[in-house]
């Protein structure tokens, strides 16, 4: 793109906000359905067996209508676009559509993903304009992390893959870790050892009632602050200020300089007041909460000859319209709800 009109559809970007004055800065897009894991806590292989009927071809949106509707986003706002699945890297060829969302201007572009094809994507991956990565990683202790992902995968396969990460450019790497109690607490502080003084950034998530299928329990919570105990017991711990406005992650550094780790509390420490994400599905609705129950059918305005200004305010008018809370409203009654999957929408 050149220099002139990078100009102009920077100048573009004019900003919307929501009912409780959030503004839109992030996009998270699912580019499949699709996994090759099956967590325990996202895709439980009892429910997403042989038999689940996940989206046909023609229903996912294809690389251009992504990239067109991650633009007209841009247009209303956006700097930040995370591609999740699903596993992203199992979509053919993503590395095509990481060089069209590459091209659009001012854009923060990532992804999450589990790093099974790290080792042999993360140079093209660069190539194609990503600028870093997040890696899921449950645990170091091989057993657990195989009865976690539940397809026998092993743990080194993906400390390959974050090796290569790191040697492509796609840094600061990310490593998240989704702790449940009684299946992977025991490894908070051998991954904090693992990687403190990495360079790579740790993040203990506390487990959430995402979707309807995992069977999420209060009980099952290690809350952050349990966390941050534990770890600031053995090596000292002092607060670190937010990167940006509507950072999920609460930043911890060292006492010593040796790195910094994050907590994201979405269960004990709601951060509604502060998200600015919205998230686009595989097959193109928008919804504007991890926890919601519908989204907003995109897709048949893209297809149904939509032009570029009628899609944008359309966007625009769903975030106006936004009023969603559900980590400050969670009771033991709203697990119940039939919330759309993490698989489904991304985390």
């Amino acid at each position: 793109m050149n220099d002139s009109l990078a100009t102009a559809t920077a100048a573009a970007r004019t900003g919307v906000s929501d009912r409780r004055a959030r503004p839109l800065r992030d996009l998270r897009v699912s580019v499949t359905d699709r996994c090759n894991f099956r967590c325990v806590y996202c895709m439980p292989k009892e429910v997403f067996g042989k038999d689940y009927p996940f989206l046909e071809h023609r229903q996912v949106l294809t690389f251009e209508e992504v990239a067109r509707l991650a633009r007209l986003c841009a247009r209303n706002g956006v700097e930040k676009i995370r591609l999740t699945g699903g596993e992203p890297l199992v979509r053919r060829n993503v590395e095509r559509l990481i060089e069209l969302l590459a091209a659009i201007p001012g854009i923060d572009l990532t992804l999450t993903t589990n790093a099974s094809l790290l080792a042999k994507k993360a140079s093209a991956l660069k190539t194609a304009g990503l600028q870093r990565i997040t890696i899921s990683l449950d645990s170091l202790d091989d057993a657990v992390f195989r009865r976690m992902n539940d397809v026998d995968f092993p743990v080194a396969r993906v400390l390959e893959g974050i090796d290569a990460a790191a040697a492509a450019g796609l840094a600061p790497i990310k490593i998240n870790m989704v702790v449940k109690r009684g299946v992977n607490d025991a490894s908070i502080l051998p991954m904090a050892r693992h990687f403190r003084g990495s360079g790579h950034i740790l993040r203990f998530i506390e487990y959430m009632d995402v979707g309807h299928t995992n069977g999420w329990r209060m009980d099952d919570v290690v809350t952050a602050r349990q966390i941050l105990d534990m770890i600031g017991a053995e090596a000292p711990l002092e607060p670190a200020e937010p990167a940006y406005r509507g950072e999920v992650a609460e930043r911890w550094r060292y006492h010593d300089g040796s790195g910094e780790i994050g907590v994201i509390a979405s269960v004990t420490q709601a951060f509604c007041r502060d998200c600015t994400r919205a998230r686009l599905s595989t097959e193109g609705k928008l919804y504007t909460c991890l926890f919601a129950t519908s989204g907003h059918d995109l897709k048949s305005m893209l297809r149904g000859g939509a032009s570029d200004d009628e899609i944008s305010d359309r966007i625009a008018a769903i975030w106006r319209g936004r009023a969603d809370r559900y980590s400050e409203i969670r009771s033991a009654e709203t697990p119940r709800l039939q919330k759309i999957e993490m698989s489904y929408i991304g985390g």
